[in-house]
């Protein structure tokens, strides 16, 4: 598997076809939760993924402060294939070039709850109550 990131500006058409298409398979189809998936902050993100035989593996977004939120933020974190690391090896790239490329002291995201333990591991604490968006539950999380 090949890590790779890009910039909105840099992904070429088909690379974001290809993001796009996940993230509605896997967010709005899978999940049979109709919502605004292509949210406005795509163009303001580094988007991360593993990429295999053409197939993307895993995929994630990082923004930098105030785009999403007051600190960094990742966010569509999807592993392909659950269970089987490929979300923590995604989640640790994410942190890392959170740290690298926007200097992230603090990295927030909003987890569905059913993926705590994920986040926990790589250093994430809640720091909300679980809220409904959409039908899921989420909490809010933070990573110093």
């Amino acid at each position: 598997m090949v890590l790779k990131y890009k910039r909105f500006s840099e992904l070429a058409n088909i690379e974001l076809y290809k993001i796009l298409k996940l993230r509605v398979d896997v967010f709005v189809v899978e999940q049979k939760c109709p919502y605004k998936e292509i949210d406005d902050l795509d163009q303001d993100a580094i988007h991360v993924w593993y990429e295999e035989d053409g197939q993307i593996q895993a995929y994630l977004r990082v923004m930098d402060r105030g785009v999403e939120n007051e600190h960094v933020s990742i966010g569509r974190v999807i592993a392909v294939k659950r269970r089987c690391g490929i979300g923590s090896r995604i989640l640790t790239d994410g942190i890392e070039i959170a740290e690298k490329v926007f200097a992230a002291d603090k990295i927030y995201l909003e987890a569905q709850v059913y993926a705590k333990g994920l986040y926990e591991k790589n250093g994430f604490k809640q720091v909300s109550e679980p809220y409904d968006i959409d039908g899921i539950p989420h909490i809010k999380m933070i990573r110093s």
